[in-house]
């Protein structure tokens, strides 16, 4: 049934609240549409983060899913810098961080999923960094050129894919993996090997089945990974990349199910009838399977 005059607020003006208001327009939608975003920028799709746009080989602009005047073009309201602090689902209104509300009556929560952080002492360090927005691309491109050596805390898909740019900016890597070989358990014990093979052939020092046990720091600064083995390896700055978690507290606190996610059916309703959730947030129902399942990007989450 086509909808008509009314209010789709879309929470979180990633990939999948971008693509979520296009294809609402595209299949005829003519009511009022609010994107709500908690970054600067204008949506934008991750994967380049670390690959092309880290590595300098893409421009800025090439990264964002529209441009920025496709918003206003298709009479979408973007509000960028800007969060939902609350739903209320009785009254179908999302109050923002401005302290206005507006109400909905259809809400997609495309909240997207946070890097997992490490919890060794030292991990809040600087000189810690993770990946996940462009902001944190940008600060990592800039610790390529400031840095001779750098270690990696995770052997999945953000680890290698940002520790291959690091070489091919010339500095020293580290990668740690508690596993037995980097991405085991995506990819398994037959691919998994050409992987780590591939990397050790670009100069990358992969180590194996250890566990980091402190950051060690100098002057506020990281400096350095201690290993549970008491091995020391000197860094200038670490990266770790250790999988994601969805951000799934706004669905909490508004009463929705959750379970590793927000709980919806095989066409992303959740729990609310006027409530779906898509993306690296949404534990969806797969017909085939017969179960739910999350589907993360792996080159954005690994995830």
């Amino acid at each position: 049934m086509k909808l008509t005059q009314v209010t789709f607020v879309i929470v979180g003006a990633g990939l999948a609240g971008a693509k979520a208001a296009e294809a609402l327009r595209e299949n005829g939608f003519d009511g009022r549409i609010v994107l709500v975003g908690d970054e600067p920028d204008p949506p934008y799709e991750r994967p380049p983060l670390s690959k092309g746009y880290l590595q300098g080989k893409q421009d800025r602009e090439t990264i964002f899913v529209h441009p920025p005047q496709w918003y206003a073009e298709q009479d979408i309201d973007l509000l960028l810098d800007t969060t939902v602090t609350a739903i209320d689902r009785h009254q179908r209104t999302a109050t923002l961080s401005s302290g206005e509300r507006i109400g909905y009556d259809r809400l997609l929560l495309a909240t997207g999923a946070s890097p997992r952080r490490l919890t060794v002492p030292g991990a809040d360090l600087d000189g810690v960094l993770y990946l996940r927005r462009v902001g944190d691309c940008e600060r990592i491109h800039r610790t390529f050129e400031t840095s001779s050596r750098m270690v990696f805390v995770g052997g999945g898909w953000i680890g290698l894919e940002v520790a291959a740019a690091a070489r091919d900016a010339g500095v020293k890597v580290t990668v740690l993996e508690a596993d037995a070989l980097p991405l085991l358990r995506v990819l398994g014990p037959q691919i998994a090997p050409v992987f780590a093979d591939l990397h050790r052939a670009h100069g990358v020092d992969l180590r194996l089945g250890v566990q980091v046990t402190e950051i060690v720091g100098a002057g506020g600064k990281a400096a350095g990974v201690l290993l549970a083995d008491g091995t020391l390896i000197d860094a200038d700055a670490v990266l770790v990349g250790i999988g994601a978690t969805p951000n799934t507290q706004l669905a909490k606190d508004s009463g929705l199910q959750i379970d590793h996610g927000v709980v919806v059916d095989a066409s992303l309703w959740s729990s609310d009838p006027h409530i779906y959730a898509a993306g690296d947030v949404a534990n969806t129902y797969h017909r085939l399977l017969g179960r739910h399942i999350r589907c993360l990007v792996p080159s954005v989450s690994t995830a």
